[in-house]
């Protein structure tokens, strides 16, 4: 569930602090297992 306002509004990775914030997992819309990497195949 995304509780950051700035996440709900434009997503972590838009947001200033994306790199610093140590919520993005509990607060914000990135998953606890992704470290800012894709790991999409296919």
């Amino acid at each position: 569930m995304t509780l950051c306002p700035i996440a709900l509004a434009v997503g972590c990775k838009k947001c200033p602090a994306f790199k610093i914030c140590p919520a993005t997992g509990v607060l914000g819309d990135q998953k606890k297992d992704d470290s800012g990497k894709s790991d999409k195949k296919g």
